[in-house]
């Protein structure tokens, strides 16, 4: 129970890797409140869930994270909700190709505003809660935010100025917060789906010729939270993807 009394918020919690993170860090003893933007249901069905192991021990929160007042919302709804907050994971983002010469102001204003730009001002929201508690932020960065994935400009863009932002914040907002960030390869793959040639193109640039799974990110999301000397680091769980 290496969480045990600590309140974590995870942005897009409610699936996928956001989902996996809750249960490991509610497993570990952290109260966990699950934001969500439009997956209520599921984001229902897990603090249901995890309440049954352990009562009054999750929550949910909706928030447009695109919307600022949203954001300085949750963040204020977030720290009331156990009297506090330890612990944010900024895991939502949104995903999907931006091909030269189709890109929309839109596209822009989604890709750049869900992986950096709410990052950023959620972070500064529930500064003052994390410096009380003497809390850790883990960034949900990517591989992509070093190497330039095809089609993905404005994407990978957004993860890049997500790196600098987390080891930014490890600096502003040291020493009372550390915030470091962890960087997924090949885990899932993109809910539209790929071909089979093109996972198997993928995996052939993994040394560990295997997907990973989403326990990987959460443990190391929990690695994080819970080593207190590693602040400003970014931590690729990629099966050695990035060694080419």
């Amino acid at each position: 129970m290496k969480l045990e009394g600590k309140t974590a918020l995870i942005t897009g919690a409610a699936r996928r890797l956001g989902a996996q993170t809750a249960r490991t860090l509610h497993a570990n003893g952290a109260n966990v409140i699950i934001h969500y933007g439009r997956s209520s249901t599921a984001a229902g069905q897990l603090a249901d869930e995890l309440n049954r192991l352990r009562a009054d021990s999750a929550t949910t929160l909706q928030a447009d994270l695109l919307d600022l007042d949203a954001v300085g919302a949750l963040a204020e709804s977030a720290c009331s909700q156990y009297a506090g907050l330890d612990i944010l994971v900024n895991n939502a983002s949104s995903f999907y190709p931006t091909p030269l010469g189709e890109i929309t102001a839109q596209h822009f204003d989604d890709l750049v505003g869900s992986n950096f730009k709410a990052p950023l001002f959620l972070a500064q929201a529930c500064r003052g809660a994390l410096k009380e508690s003497r809390g850790t932020i883990v960034n949900l960065v990517d591989i992509h935010a070093r190497s330039p994935l095809k089609d993905h400009t404005v994407y990978v863009c957004a993860k890049a100025a997500n790196a600098m932002l987390t080891r930014s914040l490890a600096l502003e907002m040291a020493p009372e917060v550390r915030v470091n960030g962890v960087s997924p390869g090949a885990i899932l793959w993109p809910e539209g789906g790929i071909s089979d040639s093109e996972q198997d193109t993928i995996l052939q640039q993994v040394p560990l010729a295997r997907n990973g799974d989403p326990q990987d990110i959460a443990d190391t999301i929990l690695f994080l939270l819970t080593n207190n000397y590693i602040n400003g680091q970014i931590i690729a769980v990629d099966g050695g993807r990035q060694l080419f």
